[in-house]
């Protein structure tokens, strides 16, 4: 598992004639919105402290979206019994205008009856589009057909310092499989050693 994706820049310093240098890595800003209970919510304030892993749905959709949402119902599954307090899964949606607080109940309803553990968010689509792509580094944009959009089949694991620590597709039993081994690798890193 690397340990953290997304440079932000390198510096350098200079002590005694050598050069040396620094990487600093790019942690997520947050991002607001509200979430299917209809409560407003932010991922960095409400979710301090908890491991994030995060993909990008609309509920209207016929194609992936259905497929994305049963591998996080699958790796919610997986862990909603075991470390809720820990880690929480995010589903935010690329059609705010169409995906009110009621509709994203009504589509998670579907995948979930644990709706604190997982949360479908809405919000401002600027800040959305805006979060994935300068944030983490995920391109979003509509598509040909009338009120189709395009979006990532990447699910995202931040970490509690929010750091990315991977990208994993979706639509692919192996990566998933990948992606719930690294979930419980960073709660193994976060426990303190005796």
């Amino acid at each position: 598992m690397p340990l953290y994706y997304r440079i932000d820049r390198i510096d350098s310093t200079e002590d005694a004639g050598a050069k040396t240098y620094d990487t600093v890595y790019h942690q997520v800003n947050d991002l607001r919105g509200w979430n299917q209970l209809g409560e407003h919510v932010s991922l960095n304030q409400d979710l301090k402290g908890k491991t994030l892993v995060v993909d990008f749905i609309f509920t209207t959709c016929r194609s992936t979206c259905p497929m994305l949402s049963a591998s996080m119902q699958m790796l919610q599954k997986s862990y909603v019994k075991k470390l809720p307090e820990w880690v929480q899964f995010v589903s935010i949606s690329v059609d705010p205008d169409r995906d009110s607080v009621p509709a994203l109940r009504a589509y998670a309803n579907q995948y979930t009856k644990e709706h604190d553990e997982w949360w479908f968010m809405t919000g401002n689509r600027d800040s959305i589009f805006n979060y994935a792509k300068n944030e983490l580094g995920l391109i979003l944009s509509e598509a040909d057909e009338p009120g189709a959009m395009m979006h990532s089949n990447k699910l995202v694991l931040i970490d509690s310092s929010r750091y990315i620590r991977g990208y994993y597709d979706g639509l692919d039993t192996m990566a998933m499989r990948q992606l719930a081994d690294d979930i419980a690798i960073l709660y193994l890193e976060k426990k303190p050693k005796k």
